[in-house]
């Protein structure tokens, strides 16, 4: 699923390309997704016609600010990502690609309903061939979401009262933002307990943080993942302050982290993945002493960690 820094990169990228541009008309073929309103055709009544005034983040949902104060809520899931380009329907003609011309595309694009406007560039990337939902623009560009497991859920309504959802009414503080300081960390910990991996992955506790990142965190900071939060001193818990924000400052500067599904709003991977320290390097040399890194369980989810620099 992506997390804060894949999601942040996604809506900055959404932010240039679509700020001003009028919604007119909206596509899909898995009508599911629509959770409020559930009929596609109120959900239409919605959002075109609407200008996209900004785009803007709660933990790992994208909200699309409407000109009438309604937001198009979208919370990608574990397969989904939002990409801007121009895309043709595989029945249409288009540089000599059609549905009886198929052995032009590549293998992995036959039999796709809608397929880029160009063959060549980042858009061509296989991961971004799932395209369920799109929705056209008024300067003939598309918002469109690829979403392998048809998992993503998007809202819209009045903006009241997305807000007050508990989607993200009850999402806690997000630790990119400024004010995400030391004591404002250290204030969340006043009577909390359990493993230190599953409360990072808390969004009630902290927003935006998930399985990526909370490996990545606690390896920096030499941190067990079932370590009990009420046993972590004050030193310990300033090193994982620290690393949260020295991880999530990098990975932003890597716009994210692409180890599976996850591509930018232009279709293309983040270069996080290529870098980190922990997460899915099972048996791989530790960066810091050699050992093999280790996988367990943590509720349900894996923890990846250094059995040596990671003691518990």
């Amino acid at each position: 699923m992506p997390e804060l820094p894949e999601v942040e990169t996604i809506v900055r990228g959404l932010n240039r390309k679509l700020k001003n541009r009028i919604i007119k008309d909206l596509w899909t073929d898995w009508p599911k997704y629509f959770k409020l309103p559930k009929s596609e055709k109120v959900f239409k009544k919605h959002v075109i016609g609407k200008k996209i005034t900004k785009v803007s983040r709660r933990g790992k949902n994208v909200l699309i600010h409407l000109s009438d104060d309604h937001l198009l809520l979208i919370h990608q899931k574990i397969s989904g990502h939002l990409m801007v380009g121009k895309w043709i329907s595989s029945l249409r003609s288009q540089r000599g690609t059609t549905r009886n011309n198929a052995e032009s595309l590549p293998e992995a694009w036959r039999g796709q309903k809608w397929i880029p406007n160009s063959l060549k560039g980042t858009l061509m990337d296989p991961m971004n061939r799932f395209i369920r939902l799109i929705l056209f623009l008024d300067n003939g560009e598309m918002l469109a979401l690829s979403d392998l497991r048809r998992f993503a859920k998007i809202l819209c309504g009045p903006r009241e009262i997305i807000l007050n959802l508990p989607d993200l009414k009850n999402l806690g503080p997000d630790p990119s933002n400024l004010k995400f300081t030391y004591k404002v960390f250290r204030n969340l910990f006043e009577n909390k307990k359990g493993r230190i991996k599953q409360v990072l992955m808390d969004q009630d506790f902290i927003s935006g943080l998930g399985n990526i990142y909370a490996d990545e965190v606690l390896w920096l900071a030499k941190i067990h993942p079932l370590r009990r939060v009420e046993k972590l001193g004050e030193a310990e818990l300033k090193t994982v302050y620290r690393a949260i924000k020295k991880i999530l400052r990098k990975a932003l500067i890597l716009r994210g982290a692409s180890v599976s599904d996850y591509r930018d709003a232009a279709g293309r991977r983040g270069r996080y993945d290529l870098v980190r320290y922990a997460y899915q390097r099972e048996n791989e040399p530790c960066p810091r002493c050699k050992t093999k890194i280790k996988r367990l369980k943590v509720g349900g989810r894996s923890a990846h960690f250094c059995p040596k620099c990671q003691r518990l």
